[in-house]
Order: C-alpha cells, then sequence, then structure tokens
C-alpha cells in the first residue's frame, strides 16, 4: 500500500508538470531555461520599488537571464572582496535538491560534515568541529542552541563563506565563518512554489515550500514557508573488548559486550520567515519561525561474556519539541555627510521539551525503569549599531557596537526506578550571560593594484548562573582584544590574478553548556556506586577560560574569462588555552563512592595548518570541442598537533587528513535537461585525546547526482539521489584503565552505523 502512495505522488508531480510544461513551452528546447540569475535579485534588492515596472503582478516573461551571468556575478563579488569571502548562489544551494544544510554544505571548499553518510550534521570548516566554525543568520551569529539542521535548503538565498574572521562579523571564528542568508528581500514580484518527496528505505519524506515576494504602496514585502517530514531509520550496533594486560603474559580477553540498537526517529518541522521594507533607506522588519518535533523508538540488546550484566533489553520510547521565534529590526539612514547610520535589533526566544522514558530489563538489578525529563528557554536580545563613512572614494570606515543578552531557563528531573539520584541538581536552575563589543575598521582601496583592510575588536562576555538547587552561583568572565589584517594585490588587472595575506587574532568562548552544566550519569552505571573510565558521567567546568588563536593566511586565485576559478589558500593557526573533554576520578554528590567524570578542561596549546585548493571551470574554457560540461573540484589537506600531549595522532578532535570533492554538470543539447553528480570523501583518522586514550573514524565516501527536467520558464522537475554508495559509519577506540585489583587492562570499542540511499523529487512551481 505504502509504495502505492509513493508511485501514485511521484506521477502526479510528473504530469502536473508536464500539464504546466504544455501550456508555455520553450520555442527552442535546446536551450533550457533556467531560475531566474542572483544578479536579478540582487538588482531587485537594491532598486528602490519606484525603479521596478508598473505592474509588478504581471512580470514580463523574457525577464531569464542566462547561467552565465550568475557565475559572473559570485565571482566577481568574491574577487572585490578585500577580505577572503565564498559566495554561493542559489544554483549551487538548489543543484542536488538537499534535505538538510549539512548535506548541501559538505560539497564546498575546506569544509567537512560529521555523522553518517547521507545524514549531514554540524559544518566543520577545516575540519574543525566543536564551536571553531562561526555561524551566522542573516550577519547576526546564530541563537544559542541553534542547528543548521533546524533550517531547510529551501529557505537560504545564498551562502557566504569567510575563511578569517573581519571586526564587523566578529572573531570568535578560529576556522571561519559561514554565513546563511535567508530568501528575502525581494522588491519585484515572485512567487514561487515548490513540492517534493524523499524515501529513505521504503519511507516517505513529503515536504513542501512556498516563497511570495510583492510590492504594495512602497512596502515590499517577502515571505518564504517550508513544511517537511521525515521518518528514518538510526540502526546501530556497538562492539566492546576488554583486555588484561597484567605481565607477564599475553593480553587476555576478560569480557566481551555486543549491543545492538534498532531505532526508528519521525520528524516534523515548519519553517517561517518574512522581510518587510518600507523604501530603500527606513525600516525593514524581519520575523523568523522554526517549530520541529521529533518522536522516536528505540530497543537495544545487550550481551556480555564475563563480568556483571547491567541489562539485556533497553527500550526507550522520546518525545522531544523545538520552538524558535525572532523579530529582528532594521533601521538605516544616509546621513548628510554621506556617512550611513544602521541600528539592528534582534529578540528571540527559544524552547525546548524533552522527555524520554527507558525500561531496562533482564541485567543483575532486574527491570529499571528510568524517566527524565527536561525543560529548557532561551530568552536572547542583541542590539548594535554601526556608523560607516566613505571617504575620498578610498577608504570605507565602519565602527560599531554590539550588546547582547541571553537568559536561559532550564528545569529537569529523573527518577530511576523510583529514585532521584540527581535530586540537588534537580529543579529550576537559571543562567545568564552578556556580551558587549567595540569594533572599528578601515577598508582602503590603496590603488587598482593593492587593497587593505585593518581592524580591531573588543569583546568581552560574562557568563553566571547556578548548576542545581543548593550548588551556588558560579561566573565566569572573558575579553579579548583583536586585532585583524587583510590585503590583496593584484599585480595583473587584466589577467585578474591575485594574492591575498590575511594576519588575524580569534578566539572561542565556552559557552554555557560547558560552564554551567547539569550532570549527567552513565546508563551503564545508574546506581550510586562506582562507574568506569569507559562509561563517565558528564559536568561543566565553570572555570574555564576562551580559547585564543593567532592565524595566517595566505591565497593564490586566478579568475578565468568565462567565470572561472583556480584558487590555492594556506593557512596555519596557533591555539592557547586549548579546551578538550578530560575524565578524571572524583568525589561527588549523586554517588556514594568516587565516580569517573568528564569535564572540559583547558589542556595547553596545539597548531593546525593546511592547503586548501579550488577549481572550477566550463571544459569548454580548455577544449572548446567538447560537451557543455561544468567542472568543480575542491580538496584540502589538514594536520594539527596538541604540544601538551605526545604520541602519534595528537590532532584536534574532529579533524581528518583531508577532504575532497569532485562535481560535473552536464547540459544536453536536445533536450532541456541537466545532469549533476558530486563524489565527496573523507579519509578515516585516529585522534588521541590522552595518553591512554585513542578514538578513530572510519573513511566516507558519499555519491550524490541529480537531474533537473526544464518543462518551461515556470515549471521544471528535480530527480536526485544522495548517498548512492549506502557505504557503513564505523567508529570506535581505545582506552587505558586499571581494574579494581589494580591490574591494567585495554577496552577496545567499534560502532557500525549503516546508511541507506535518499531519493528526492521536487516539483518547482513560478505561479
Amino acid at each position: 500500500m505504502l509504495r502505492n502512495h509513493h508511485r501514485f505522488f511521484f506521477g502526479l508531480l510528473t504530469v502536473l508538470a508536464a500539464h504546466l510544461g504544455a501550456q508555455e513551452m520553450p520555442q527552442n528546447p535546446g536551450m533550457p531555461a533556467v531560475a531566474e540569475s542572483a544578479q536579478d535579485k540582487a538588482g531587485a534588492q537594491s532598486r528602490p520599488p519606484s525603479a521596478q515596472a508598473p505592474d509588478p503582478a504581471r512580470p514580463p516573461q523574457n525577464a531569464l537571464k542566462p547561467v552565465e551571468i550568475r557565475a559572473n556575478l559570485e565571482s566577481d563579488t568574491r574577487r572585490l572582496s578585500t577580505a577572503a569571502k565564498i559566495i554561493v548562489g542559489r544554483e549551487e544551494i538548489e543543484r542536488y535538491g538537499d534535505s538538510s544544510m549539512g548535506e548541501l554544505l559538505k560539497r564546498l571548499p575546506g569544509i567537512v560534515s560529521s555523522g553518517r553518510p547521507g545524514r549531514g550534521g554540524p559544518p566543520a570548516m577545516r575540519g574543525l568541529g566543536n564551536g571553531y566554525t562561526q555561524i551566522m543568520i542573516d550577519g547576526e551569529r546564530a541563537p544559542r542552541g541553534f542547528s543548521l539542521e533546524d533550517i531547510l535548503p529551501e529557505q537560504v538565498e545564498r551562502i557566504e563563506i569567510m575563511r578569517a574572521p573581519t571586526a564587523e562579523t566578529g572573531a570568535r571564528a578560529i576556522a571561519g565563518t559561514i554565513n546563511i542568508i535567508t530568501r528575502g528581500g525581494y522588491v519585484k514580484y515572485l512567487n514561487n512554489l515548490q513540492l517534493g518527496a524523499g524515501l529513505e528505505s521504503g519511507k516517505a519524506a513529503p515536504g513542501a515550500s512556498w516563497s511570495r515576494s510583492d510590492t504594495v504602496d512602497g512596502l515590499a514585502y517577502s515571505l518564504t514557508l517550508s513544511a517537511m517530514h521525515m521518518d528514518r531509520g538510526n540502526d546501530e550496533s556497538k562492539t566492546t573488548s576488554t583486555e588484561s594486560l597484567a605481565p607477564p603474559g599475553p593480553p587476555t580477553v576478560v569480557q566481551s559486550t555486543q549491543e545492538v540498537v534498532r531505532a526508528q526517529s519521525k520528524r516534523d518541522m515548519l519553517h517561517a520567515n518574512g522581510r518587510l521594507q518600507w523604501g530603500s533607506d527606513g525600516l525593514v522588519l524581519m520575523p523568523m519561525l522554526i517549530m520541529s518535533h521529533n518522536q522516536g523508538q528505540s530497543s537495544s540488546t545487550l550481551s556480555q561474556s564475563g563480568g556483571t550484566l547491567p541489562y539485556a533489553l533497553s527500550e526507550t520510547a522520546s518525545d522531544n519539541r523545538f520552538a524558535m521565534l525572532r523579530l529582528g529590526t532594521s533601521w538605516s539612514r544616509r546621513l548628510d555627510d554621506g556617512a550611513r547610520l544602521v541600528l539592528n535589533n534582534n529578540l528571540g526566544r527559544s524552547t525546548w521539551n524533552n522527555s524520554a522514558n527507558t525500561l531496562q530489563s533482564g541485567g543483575s538489578k532486574g527491570a529499571l525503569p528510568l524517566a527524565q525529563e527536561s525543560a529548557q528557554s532561551d530568552t536572547t536580545w542583541n542590539s548594535s549599531g554601526k556608523y560607516s563613512l566613505l571617504i575620498a572614494e578610498a577608504h570605507s570606515l565602519v565602527s560599531g557596537l554590539e550588546l547582547e543578552m541571553n537568559q536561559r531557563e532550564q528545569s529537569a528531573s529523573s527518577l530511576r526506578d523510583g529514585q532521584n539520584p540527581l535530586a540537588d541538581f534537580d529543579g529550576d536552575v537559571s543562567a545568564s550571560s552578556r556580551r558587549v563589543a567595540l569594533y572599528a575598521q578601515d577598508e582602503w582601496d590603496i590603488n587598482p593594484h593593492w587593497a587593505a583592510h585593518a581592524g580591531l575588536r573588543w569583546e568581552a562576555i560574562n557568563i553566571s548562573g547556578s548548576a542545581g538547587q543548593g550548588q551556588g552561583t558560579v561566573s565566569n568572565q572573558s575579553a579579548v582584544l583583536t586585532p585583524l589584517l587583510h590585503a590583496v594585490w593584484r599585480p595583473d588587472l587584466a589577467a585578474k590574478d591575485q594574492i591575498r595575506v590575511s594576519l588575524t587574532r580569534s578566539y572561542r568562548s565556552p559557552d554555557l553548556g560547558r560552564l554551567i552544566a547539569r550532570p549527567t550519569i552513565n546508563p551503564f552505571f545508574p546506581d550510586r556506586g562506582a562507574n568506569s573510565a569507559l562509561h563517565p558521567d558528564g559536568a561543566g567546568n565553570p572555570n574555564l577560560q576562551p580559547e585564543l588563536a593567532l592565524g595566517i593566511d595566505t591565497a593564490y586565485e586566478h579568475y578565468l574569462p568565462g567565470g572561472g576559478l583556480l584558487s590555492a589558500n594556506v593557512f596555519v593557526r596557533q591555539i592557547d588555552n586549548l579546551m578538550r573533554a578530560q575524565t578524571a576520578l572524583e568525589a561527588v554528590a549523586w554517588a556514594d563512592e568516587r565516580r569517573w567524570v568528564s569535564r572540559m578542561q583547558n589542556v595547553g596549546s596545539a597548531i593546525t595548518s593546511g592547503l586548501e585548493l579550488e577549481a572550477k571551470f566550463r571544459l569548454r574554457e580548455i577544449y572548446p570541442e567538447s560537451p557543455a560540461v561544468d567542472l568543480r573540484a575542491n580538496m584540502s589537506l589538514l594536520q594539527s598537533r596538541l604540544t601538551s600531549l605526545s604520541g602519534p595522532n595528537n590532532r584536534l578532535e574532529q579533524q581528518p587528513d583531508g577532504t575532497l570533492n569532485l562535481g560535473a554538470d552536464y547540459r544536453l543539447t536536445d533536450l532541456p535537461l541537466r545532469l549533476s553528480g558530486n563524489i565527496n570523501w573523507t579519509p578515516g583518522y585516529a585522534t588521541r585525546l590522552a595518553d591512554d586514550q585513542e578514538v578513530w573514524q572510519g573513511d566516507k565516501w558519499v555519491l550524490d547526482a541529480s537531474a533537473l527536467w526544464i518543462f518551461s520558464p515556470r515549471a521544471q522537475l528535480r530527480l536526485s539521489a544522495s548517498n548512492l554508495l549506502a557505504r557503513d559509519y564505523q567508529s570506535g577506540g581505545t582506552l587505558l584503565s586499571t581494574q579494581s585489583n589494580g591490574l591494567p587492562i585495554r577496552s577496545t570499542t567499534q560502532n557500525t552505523a549503516p546508511s541507506t540511499p535518499n531519493l528526492q523529487a521536487r516539483l518547482e512551481l513560478k505561479l
């Protein structure tokens, strides 16, 4: 029955697209029409309403622009920027019909996406995860707790990637900055509808997106609304082998454990964002709403040889809800002296409501129920003022002030077999953070061959709160002064070659969760007794200090006449006050014996460096008689080393040795069809976390393909397939510790998570 529904849905999409296409077929099917170019959109945003067509409700039929204009616009924007910036427009965003931002971003230069193939995951520039990459939404730092998986690609207008920080965008970007520009700001008429469905492991994932823009009596408004349902399997198997290393004999296995997890999750998402603008120089309102609901069911069986079996069967039902509402305002005014004043305000509130009920049975303790509930709300307000002035058409001076306040309220409770081991930490928890920043920068066009960008930013953050009832108040203060220098040299203006150099100081501040965190008890050892180093509890550390980094970036860029690009970038980062999770035996309030607890600690310094290569061009630029194929490739070679840790593989966490992307687009000459393909490779690697602990990650291959059939300028059908190789995602690690009798042991773990292909069909209509 489900398969019949899928066939009916896909058939309906095809018939509807064919019907619309028959009403308005292009005269020359060999020249497929394309979506409006980024140049059209940029021009529409910059032109006042009076400059638009007198009747926006009836747009001209010949307003389509060729793809070449779009490519040149993005290349020119990148080339003319003094600070290095990569621009990704709608064509690249739409190419593979991705269902998540993680899957989209993994193909971009220098970005690694963690997690199993086909599932996206948090993006990490230069392979640096855990907060090294700054995420911004419409030029504002993303609110706490926000994940890029909470926004759909259909809502994104373009993506800006900045490899080095500037005073205006902020210095909390050791690896770089990803700025997500949401759709909106159009002055001309727009009314687009997208209907789609995905299929993974026999489960459907329908979705829809609608965008509308128009101008009414001087008011330009834009609205984008998206909804999606996802149903996915999350099966996994885990094996652990514990060996005794007691001399004089060889290692002997004393315990072996295998856990098989069968898990299923359902997710419903609703996203909406809008923009209301009065005139080209006035007030702008930008509301945004994100809602998601996740329901999960999992069942795990545990088998073990040797030792005490904690449980044989564990069944969990979870329910998680997230909502974020944000209202942004922007007011700008052109002053008499030619300067420009911009005032921005953002007020947002995010809420999480999580519940999970687990029943463990069959072990040494018999049936053991666990009920957990938590609720959290973050209220964030930030305000900024920016003053900019152009002096003699050579100096672009910008200065600004930023203020931000965040208030977090959290409540939690956990009952295990009717008992509450974290009673002292349950109840209401309150924490707040305050941030103030001052900056000034000058972008100077010295002459046609030279341009420089210098900035200075001072930022201070104060965090205070408590981890639970009777735990007292803890606080953390930090302040950082960051000078930032960028320069670009264009030796030959006709050839459009240029060399970039950046010298920057950046930092990574610890967030509320790492500073003030309610303890978590490991489910393998839920009672008030001892646990093991392999299964530690978790807690926060209010004494963390921010990481400070000194960075150098050098790049060579060669721009091709047809809009292509060849570039090479070398970077180095020296990081001090490195933060890393460390496990130690502690006397804790939630147990009668000392427990192993994992907390973030400042452990010393590290250095990371790499080479980033990028190429994109039309094959005909090299071989004029070749087919109409566009080629894209990027490769990163990465390395890092912790100076405070000896031995091999003492790299920064989650950083592989590199990443590789190879992609191609082919436009058929006799059909209105475009084919695209991309292969992504991340090699496996091992990371030494401490002298007695190492983790490893298997290699990852992801093959994606898509086809775009253009029925008419108003209708097109996009078919895509991601993760066609469907390789298992493997990881593991080793840990050296001691038994209760003092003899050394070694525990080795291996996790295997299967993956499956994901198929997508999306009908894109211009109404």
